[in-house]
């Protein structure tokens, strides 16, 4: 790792420090005053009422001076601070983050995609932030780094894995009833191991069919769609295979039997055909391998 490289936690704990030592010098330092005027001045003491002070040049310029330092001593280490976590260090790792209901997919720019990032220890990373649905939010706390991730809007953020490990991802905006299951791992492992990662691809049949309901969770279809029979924002699975189902094409509806091809074209084709009753929302998963989708059309039609 590059010692004079500054990291996210390196810009972000100084503040905190600062403001928590800042406060606790007030707290004691109040405290230690209010506590001696009260015993200094408390009736038995003084008995009769001492003379009515109108002003104290000392006093106010003290009052208005100290305060004001520390106010700008803080604005200037959080601008500081602020400045460091927005701008993105040179040669800086690319992964683009895609946030949906409720789960995270991380593409490298190699087009290899994982439910997990993987980042290399030592070398910045930045993260480009993308929602397929809602708003979510990109929080790493080990790195000290959270962001809003806005459908239609650029956003990012970037850090640096000091050392081997596995810290946890988490989503800061509440998205629906599964929010709190929209959580991942940031893997940091050595830069050697991690191109290693990064080079490996997956066999043809690498997907194994018992895969479709991590594939399902993982790509946010069970967000939607529910295997239950209850009525989600999308049709259910359950029972949808073979089943006679009328939809809406081009304006004009049809009727149709829901077979192999129909759900291929949807997962690869959202809104080619809506079912009747539902709204055209389905945002397009663009990167699922042939094998992914075959897996997810087999999982589909086990759903009983």
């Amino acid at each position: 790792m590059n010692p004079a490289l500054l990291t996210t936690t390196d810009a972000v704990d100084p503040v905190f420090k600062f403001i928590i030592w800042a406060c606790v010098l007030l707290l004691g330092g109040i405290t230690a005053t209010v506590i001696w005027f009260a015993v200094r001045y408390r009736r038995s003491c003084a008995p009769e009422p001492t003379s009515q002070v109108e002003n104290n040049f000392w006093l106010e310029t003290i009052w208005i001076v100290l305060p004001s330092i520390l106010v700008l001593a803080m604005f200037y280490y959080g601008w500081a601070g602020y400045l460091t976590l927005r701008t993105v260090p040179k040669a800086a790792l690319p992964v683009t983050a895609t946030a949906r209901m409720w789960s995270w997919s991380f593409s490298y720019a190699n087009g290899k995609t994982s439910p997990k990032l993987v980042v290399p220890v030592g070398k910045p990373v930045v993260m480009n932030l993308v929602s397929s649905d809602i708003i979510h939010g990109f929080f790493l706390p080990a790195f000290r780094v959270k962001r809003d991730v806005v459908p239609g809007m650029k956003n990012h953020v970037w850090f640096v894995a000091d050392k081997v490990g596995s810290y946890d991802l988490f989503c800061s905006q509440y998205c629906g009833k599964g929010h709190s299951a929209m959580i991942t791992t940031v893997e940091a492992v050595p830069e050697a191991e991690f191109a290693a990662w990064l080079e490996h691809k997956e066999a043809a049949g690498g997907v194994k069919k018992s895969d479709g309901a991590r594939l399902a969770k993982e790509k946010g279809c069970l967000a939607c769609h529910s295997l239950d029979g209850s009525r989600g924002v999308g049709p259910t699975f359950k029972g949808l295979y073979h089943k006679q189902t009328t939809v809406l094409q081009n304006g004009r509806k049809l009727t149709m039997t829901v077979d192999d091809a129909y759900i291929r074209e949807s997962i690869r084709f959202p809104n080619a055909k809506i079912v009747e009753g539902f709204q055209p929302i389905m945002p397009s998963i663009g990167d699922l391998k042939d094998v992914e989708v075959d897996t997810l059309v087999e999982f589909i039609k086990e759903v009983k």
